[in-house]
């Protein structure tokens, strides 16, 4: 059996009871090392405390020969760990979709994730719409397809998450162009890049999805004990220095509820003027609501 196992967001010890079991009587046990990383643990604490070797499977692996991940696994027990939780990222479907195919059997085995662990901050599940991922910008490469999915959410007054960039063992067109097997060191997006990566794109479409003055919320390694939130305007964020990755961004709707405001104000360095942009979103949007037509105007 194939058994996708999700990790949680930091420490070893954040895999759950049941997954630590099943790592342990796997008889191979591979490690995706490209969509996440833990931040408080290397491959060597992971091996200590399950107590088995841990195989590293980077993009090369899983996207170009997972048959050799799935190899045996219909008479074998294989493990694949994920960080955060197993259907975070499309390439573990498409390797639940591959096992299936192939008639492997396939169990997942759920953890906590970004996706449910921003509420940390404050904000509430229910007031999130579409998540985005935003990739880091070349010089003639600026992909802009989250832009109108952060217009939908806030059109309706929903957060929007922001997934930042993760480069790992990623080769240069030059060296990809020339078939060599050199990688780029290991990039991850900070706050400050994805602030001003998000105004450059807006300052091009020009059509308000956003400004400088609407409200965010900076998340920094999410689930460790270096944890830490910052709310602040998206110009302001172009300022921050972020800090050690990971990192991930909310840009707040205008749906915030009270309780929702009060929680993330706690983490305004100003918080008069964070309050202030609040109000102007929540505003703003009352004049976008049609007046409701009367009997009268219906006549």
């Amino acid at each position: 059996m194939l058994y996708l196992i999700g990790l949680g967001l930091s420490s070893p010890d954040d895999i759950s009871v049941k997954g630590l079991k099943i790592v342990k009587k796997c008889k191979r046990v591979y490690l995706e090392a490209y969509t996440s990383i833990l931040m408080a643990a290397s491959i060597e604490d992971l091996e200590s405390f399950y107590g088995r070797n841990v195989i590293l499977a980077d993009r090369e692996l899983v996207e170009g020969r997972s048959d050799e991940i799935l190899e045996d696994a219909d008479s074998d027990d294989i493990a694949f760990l994920v960080v955060g939780d197993p259907y975070g990222a499309t390439t573990h479907t498409d390797m639940l979709l591959r096992a299936r195919d192939t008639g492997i059997k396939v169990q997942s085995i759920h953890n906590a994730s970004v996706m449910n662990a921003v509420g940390a901050c404050g904000l509430q599940l229910y007031n999130f719409g579409q998540t985005v991922s935003l990739v880091f910008f070349t010089d003639n490469w600026k992909p802009d397809s989250f832009y109108d999915r952060i217009k939908e959410n806030r059109n309706i007054g929903l957060h929007t998450l922001v997934l930042l960039d993760i480069k790992v063992k990623e080769q240069s067109f030059e060296n990809m162009a020339r078939g060599r097997l050199i990688y780029e060191p290991p990039r991850y997006m900070n706050i400050e890049t994805a602030a001003s990566q998000l105004l450059e794109i807006e300052d091009i479409r020009q059509e308000g999805a956003y400004t400088a003055d609407t409200p965010c919320v900076a998340v920094s390694r999410l689930g460790s004990p270096k944890q830490k939130f910052i709310s602040a305007t998206l110009s302001e964020l172009t300022e921050i220095i972020s800090g050690e990755p990971l990192h991930s961004l909310v840009i707040l709707g205008h749906r915030v509820h009270e309780l929702e405001l009060d929680f993330i104000l706690d983490f305004a360095y100003d918080k008069e003027k964070y309050r202030k942009a609040v109000e102007v979103e929540v505003e703003e949007a009352k004049k976008l609501v049609p007046t409701p037509a009367t009997i009268d105007d219906e006549e």
